[in-house]
């Protein structure tokens, strides 16, 4: 029959448990993080209280594409996030006439919205190093046609909206 050394066994459960923490923060702040969407900014594409998986590392190695939902800090109170949906990169001219969406001249198809956008938005360039993002419900969305979001620049952008998780019989992939 052999003794256990309480000391050793003590010490190679707080290292186990130093490790795990370590990774999960890891995981945590450079690879996932999952989100609570809050309010009705993005329905129909996405409902509050849906939970989702936010992919945190890709932005490490490209940018956010068109079409990409992406949270990102709110520019105003950065404690804040906010979900939206690329619409404009570095160098596109957007416009809102006649509730539609225009991206360098040419009319948006956007199946995901379910009705026209009320009001107008003119002409105007996306800043380098900026993106101009809409929540996917554009008459209850403070995106960048608001002057309290504007122009998103890169570094607010935490990461891409990958799937929904929660509640299970919502689970889908986002585009």
């Amino acid at each position: 029959m052999s003794t256990i050394n309480w000391g050793q066994e003590v010490k190679d459960w707080v290292v186990s448990i130093l490790i795990a923490v370590v990774l999960a923060l890891f995981i945590r702040y450079f690879i996932v993080e999952l989100y609570l969407v809050e309010g009705p900014s993005m329905r129909p594409t996405l409902v509050h209280s849906e939970r989702l998986v936010v992919n945190k590392f890709l932005y490490h190695f490209r940018t956010p594409e068109r079409g990409e939902i992406i949270v990102f800090r709110y520019p105003r109170d950065p404690s804040r996030d906010f979900i939206k949906r690329v619409i404009g990169l570095p160098g596109d001219m957007i416009e809102v006439k006649q509730g539609q969406v225009y991206r360098n001249g040419e009319l948006l198809k956007e199946p995901y919205i379910l009705e026209m956008t009320r009001g107008s938005f003119p002409a105007t360039k996306v800043p380098e190093g900026h993106l101009f993002a809409m929540g996917d419900n554009r008459n209850n969305s403070e995106d960048s046609r608001s002057r309290a979001v504007g122009f998103v620049p890169f570094q607010m952008v935490k990461g891409k909206a990958m799937l929904v998780f929660w509640p299970p019989s919502e689970f889908k992939t986002l585009p």
